[in-house]
């Protein structure tokens, strides 16, 4: 799909949902920021997929934070391209909010004390030879936690095993091999991750989990291992888009949105999903019963972003045209961006649950929700108003 992601717009619907949390809490710089002028980033759900088989994931809120930090580096055009690709105008917006918007909101997402893990990074790898600004250094430091690091880029492959095994041991190994085809002309790459990991609030019972048809977009079938669960459930069917909504809640305030259309519907889906399409679910789902058969699955999708963000406006960055002087006082362009997301579904989520409380349920048959075909996938943060993934299954069989 094609869309524009704003926290502001979906936060407005959500706040009307139970999923949000009192407002005894203090109020930070970023819930005024992003409700009076929405932050935004487009991205081409298609564009991702360089196979009809191959499954995706991204982080619209790991992508926009990236450039966010890169405005704190650029000028002229190259600064107007991000900035108008994130929503902001910065006739009514100080560039100091943007940026206190960002660090707030992660320090909440990445909490300690939530439910939830949330693994966030970004780390700058510049040439030896660059001498970076005082300013910028601070500046990245202070509101994105980012590292910069030197990096030999005349010897892309010894280049490439630093930037790798820096990301590899941030991430505890789950993440390996995210950078390749670096050149000897390498000036400057951002590299970019997520990580996600909750338990549900009801937990599926691994032994209802069995082996189960899979059907492909091309009507192949394969066996693959799916969760079973029966009770109570939020979920909705969309008629216009000839769609099942199934929303499952991790502990703490997470939610997932598994999205199911009907036969040859997704690429109908993928058009019309939009801001106003989750706010409208987000307002109709209803808790009713029903037996639910999801797949476990494990994705992880790597992205090299400079094609994609240019189609979305920001090109300048990327060529000799681009103005980093907030970087360093010399002649610079980005040479990659790298991004990648990492979700796992199973019984339980991604960390140990207790055993869910025994539901009382009528004695009629309820509907049966069965994800056994491609499907949309989307994760989100409504107290915070931040969409964390979207995503497509395609094969659960292929961890990427």
């Amino acid at each position: 799909f094609s869309t524009r992601i704003s926290w502001g717009t979906l936060s407005k619907a959500l706040l009307k949902s139970r999923y949000t949390t009192s407002t005894n809490s203090t109020r930070f710089v970023w819930q005024d920021l992003f409700l009076r002028k929405p932050c935004c980033v487009a991205v081409s759900l298609p564009s991702l997929s360089t196979s009809p088989s191959k499954n995706v994931i991204f982080s619209p809120i790991c992508i926009s934070s990236a450039m966010a930090l890169l405005v704190m580096g650029t000028n002229s055009d190259s600064r107007t391209q991000i900035l108008d690709t994130l929503g902001f105008n910065m006739t009514d917006i100080q560039e100091k909010e943007i940026h206190d918007g960002f660090h707030n909101l992660f320090a909440l997402l990445t909490h300690p004390d939530n439910l939830f893990h949330l693994d966030i990074g970004e780390a700058l790898f510049v040439k030896e030879s660059l001498q970076l600004l005082q300013k910028f250094l601070d500046d990245v430091h202070a509101y994105y936690d980012t590292e910069i690091l030197t990096s030999n880029f005349q010897e892309p492959a010894e280049a490439e095993k630093q930037i790798n095994s820096y990301v590899e041991k941030k991430t505890q190994g789950k993440i390996t091999n995210l950078v390749k085809g670096l050149s000897p002309e390498t000036a400057l790459v951002l590299v970019n991750y997520i990580i996600f990991g909750g338990a549900w609030k009801k937990p599926f019972d691994s032994k209802f989990t069995t082996e189960k048809d899979f059907i492909l977009a091309d009507g192949t079938k394969v066996k693959v291992p799916m969760m079973a669960g029966s009770g109570w459930f939020h979920y909705l069917f969309d008629e216009e888009l000839s769609c099942t909504v199934l929303q499952l809640d991790y502990n703490g305030s997470a939610i997932a949105y598994f999205v199911l259309p009907d036969a040859g519907k997704m690429e109908q889906l993928e058009k019309a999903l939009s801001m106003d399409i989750l706010v409208k679910w987000a307002q109709r789902i209803q808790r009713k019963t029903a037996q639910v058969f999801l797949p476990k699955f494990n994705i992880s999708s790597s992205y090299e972003l400079k094609e994609i963000l240019s189609k979305m406006g920001i090109t300048d960055i990327f060529t000799d045209r681009a103005d980093l002087s907030g970087i360093t006082g010399q002649p610079l362009k980005v040479t990659k961006i790298s991004h990648r997301a990492v979700v796992t579904v199973d019984e339980s989520g991604t960390e140990a649950a207790a055993a869910g409380a025994i539901e009382m349920i009528p004695m009629s048959i309820p509907p049966t929700l069965s994800f056994h075909h491609e499907f949309l996938f989307l994760i989100m943060h409504p107290d915070t108003r931040s969409l964390l993934f979207i995503g497509k299954m395609v094969n659960p069989e292929n961890e990427a």
